[in-house]
């Protein structure tokens, strides 16, 4: 009976502070309504002096045509993580290119319409990215490829040459590339 008494103070700590942890509200510091994250105490966070300068390699094809592309979305969460952690919005350079099985993100709601019989649900999300400083490519050879035109692109959205001009031009300015598959 004794150890029990020792042992539920304990459990009953780790419970409470477990739930407040789990009991969180998403943030987004950068990315509005996008790419919510979670603050985690004592935890390593990205260095808030330096200049980010990163590149995304995006061709995570999107499965449920109703929702967010989850690349998009890992994109927003990227920004979000280091404006948590305490970097400034312009001290984070963020290029996202679009190939692939996601080029299909960028499409305007007509075009998305007629593939898939429903407004594209990338369109806010692509908004609060550029609104929030990211800047947004698609391959022109991945457009050509999927038999789409360049007017059929949503306007916040440049042409590249390829996925591979742009990314390799990014690098040479400084910028590090992830891949989102």
């Amino acid at each position: 009976m004794k150890v029990a008494f020792r042992v539920l103070p304990i459990f009953l700590i780790l419970l409470f502070s477990s739930g407040n942890l789990l009991a969180q509200d998403a943030r987004f510091p950068i990315v509005e309504e996008f790419g919510g994250i979670y603050e985690i105490p004592n935890s390593i966070n990205p260095d808030s002096e330096l200049n980010y300068k990163i590149v995304i390699d995006l061709k995570t094809l999107q499965q449920d045509k109703e929702s967010i592309n989850s690349g998009l979305n890992n994109v927003a969460r990227l920004m979000n993580l280091h404006g948590l952690g305490g970097v400034k919005p312009e001290n984070l350079n963020v290029a996202v290119v679009v190939h692939g099985g996601a080029t299909e993100a960028i499409l305007k709601h007509p075009v998305y319409q007629r593939k898939n019989g429903m407004d594209n649900p990338n369109v806010n999300l692509i908004n609060a990215l550029k609104k929030a400083g990211a800047e947004l490519y698609v391959c022109g050879q991945s457009l050509l490829a999927r038999g789409y035109s360049q007017d059929e692109v949503l306007t916040d959205v440049k042409i590249g040459l390829s996925m591979l001009t742009v990314v390799t031009t990014h690098m040479h300015n400084g910028y590090q590339q992830f891949v989102f598959d």
